[in-house]
Formats: structure tokens, sequence, C-alpha cells
């Protein structure tokens, strides 16, 4: 009897051990969100799911923070090195592999299934074959053009860029520009202004090129002729597309994700879509976040939160809300039918191209950016920038 006592006992005590295993192995504590997205949408739809997320349960709090798009690089690099990050981070993702390398994301390649996924995506959380992110969701880069002001100055939609620069010019009077892009001295700008360069068939490593010099030049002279505005180099996105919408621009180049709030704020306004015009060839960018979580931090209820936001309502909620396309092949799957503006954007994603990924993209992004901002500015001439900033592109692939 004592014996079976002793065993029962035994017994008692291993499943009591197991259930506070299991009990404290459960995922708890704040979780927060660095995000850069300067959209009201974009910020209340990450919202929306978060306080959706803490309700769902007791044991994790999830909050987020806005940190600019201009900030967002140095505010992960000093933070790194102050050991003052948030658990997770939603970012652009051609910077993804750079803090990659550096060891600042967790490595979730055992941690997180991502074989739905399309590879474009999913190969920027990647480096040495190892998965430090999930994808956030894609998009791309077409031209938006105003129909009332292309039909009254007596132009077809611009499918080359002699094209466009004509349109452009006769669209732009005194008060309307015809053309823009978002041209800011960081990624944001480098995104925008890489379509051109590929068009001609050139890489983005390939500045200093006879299509590298070519782009540069036409964007000379679509400031220099007036049809583009010298403004958008202080121009985010978003800034270009509040121009668009106010009727102070004609035609410009912007995303998926800004058709929510154009449809929101200006249901009369007449626009559509295109493609970028071409040179030698038909060419976008592939834009688009990741989520990352941060090594060291609240891991496992970092992870947690993802597995929600990434299920499939709630991350169709957030792509609708967005603009975005999703990055899960599985949710992609006829996530805009019958939607013809999203349905060219879907199109698009076979001519876009990715920036990277590579540890050191940030650097040569910069010297892109600080190129084709010298040539708007007349500071440099399109050779002379070219010439500068591929030698800085040259030194750093060879380190």
């Amino acid at each position: 009897m004592k014996k079976i006592a002793s065993l029962l006992a035994a017994s008692l005590l291993a499943g009591a051990l197991l259930a506070g295993n299991a009990y404290a192995e459960e995922p708890s504590g704040d979780v927060t969100i660095w995000y850069y997205w300067e959209t009201a949408g974009h910020q209340e739809a990450l919202a929306h799911i978060i306080d959706e997320f803490n309700g769902s349960q007791d044991g994790i709090t999830v909050e987020a923070k806005y940190v600019p798009f201009a900030d967002f690089k140095k505010q992960l690099s000093i933070g790194a090195s102050a050991d003052e990050l948030p658990d997770l981070v939603i970012l652009d993702n051609p910077d993804h592999a750079a803090y990659a390398a550096m060891g600042i994301f967790a490595d979730l390649t055992d941690r997180f299934d991502v074989s739905t996924y399309y590879d474009g995506p999913k190969n920027s959380c990647t480096l040495d074959g190892k998965l430090y992110g999930v994808p956030f969701g894609s998009n791309d880069l077409l031209l938006f053009y105003n129909e009332d002001m292309l039909e009254a100055a007596g132009y077809e939609i611009p499918t080359t860029w002699d094209e466009l620069l004509e349109a452009a010019k006769a669209c732009t009077t005194d008060t309307v520009s015809g053309f823009a892009f978002s041209s800011l001295q960081n990624e944001e700008g480098t995104f925008n202004f890489l379509p051109w360069v590929w068009s001609t068939g050139a890489t983005a490593y390939e500045i200093n090129s006879e299509g590298g010099i070519k782009a540069l030049s036409f964007i000379k002279e679509l400031v220099d002729s007036g049809a583009m505005t010298k403004e958008a180099i202080n121009w985010t996105q978003g800034d270009t597309m509040h121009q668009f919408i106010a009727g102070n621009l004609a035609m410009m180049i912007n995303g998926t994700w800004q058709i929510p709030t154009m449809r929101s704020e200006v249901p009369d306004l007449k626009w559509n879509v295109a493609p970028i015009p071409q040179d030698a060839q038909q060419a976008s960018g592939l834009g688009g976040e990741n989520y990352a979580v941060i090594a060291g931090g609240n891991e496992e209820a970092a992870i947690k939160f993802l597995e929600y936001a990434t299920s499939k309502d709630t991350c169709l909620y957030m792509m609708n809300a967005m603009g975005y396309i999703s990055a899960d092949s599985t949710i992609a799957e006829g996530q805009f039918e019958g939607d013809p503006v999203y349905e060219a954007f879907v199109e698009e994603m076979q001519y876009a191209n990715a920036r990277g990924p590579l540890p050191n993209w940030p650097s040569i992004s910069d010297a892109i950016s600080l190129a084709f901002n010298k040539v708007i500015t007349g500071e440099s001439e399109p050779a002379d920038a070219a010439a500068e900033a591929q030698a800085t592109i040259d030194e750093i692939l060879a380190e």
C-alpha cells in the first residue's frame, strides 16, 4: 500500500511539474512594435488588430510606436548600441538583410512557417539560409494619372519616356505640375527612381552605365522643362499623393497603399493607373514591409502576435485596409478579384524588381539617392553624378 501511495504521489508531483512547465512556457508580458507608416489609415489598421489581439487573451499586451521613416534606420542602430530596442519591428524589406547581419533580429528558421509565401518577399527575410523575419505584405509602383487633366491637354496615357515628357509639359500650368515622384534623399526616393534605371536594362549597381546616365538625364530633362517640380525632393510618397488629390499634380508614380486613402478622401476624382512609361523595357519596383523579431527581446510573445497578425482573416483585413498584396500566396489568390485598379498592380508584380537584398544595400541606396538629388537640384550633371555614385557602389561591393 505504501508503495502504491508513493507511486501515486510521484505521479501527482510529476503532473504538477509538467503543468507548471507548460504554464511557464506560455508567452506573456509586454510587446512593443516600431513602425514608420505615416498614413493615418495604416496606423489605424495596425491599432485595430493590436486591440483585437490584446482583447483575445490576458497574457500579452502589445503596443505600437511610430518612428518617422527618415529616422527609422538611425533609431534602430542607436537602439542596438544602447540596448534600447523594441520587441518587434515592421521595416522596409530592402533594409532587412543589413540588420539581420548585425545580429539584431532573432532566427525564426524553425519557429515560423513561411512555406506558402512568395519567394521574393520570403528571400528578403533570409540571410545565409536562415529566416530572420516574416513578410508583412508586398506592393509595387504604377503611373497614376488624372483623367480630366490628361484629356484636357489632348494626350493619351503615356507609354514611353518621350510621351511622358510631352504629356507632362502639356499638363503643366501655373498651379499644376505635370508629373512628379517622391525624390527624397533616402530609400523612399531610391525606390521611386530605380524603375527608370531598370527600364533601360541596367541594374541598380550600374549607375555609371549608358542606362544609368540615361535615366538620370531623363529626370534632368523633366525638371529642366518644368514638367516635374523640384519640390519633389522634399515630398514623401504620401506628400506626392496629397498633391495629386489636391489637383496640383497631373501624374505621379505611387503604389497600392495609397488607393484606400484616395478612394476615401476624393471619391469623385477621376483617376486611373497604368504601367510606368518605359525606355527599353517595362519595369517597376518591389516594395513592402517585413516583420522582424528583435533578438533578446520578448521573442516568444512577439511570435505569438505574429501568428495572429498573419492569420488569414487578420492578414486580409490589413492588406485591404492598406492596399497591399499579401505575401502569402494562399491568401493573395483572388484577393482583388473584380477590382481593375488593384488587379493592375498585381499584374505589374511580374515586372517589379527587388532592391537587394544585401547587408550593405542601405549604403548603396544612399549613393543612388544622392546622385539623382544632385541632378534634380542642378548641383551635378548626370554623368558626373553617375560616376560619383558608381565609385561608392563599387567600393561597397568590393568589401
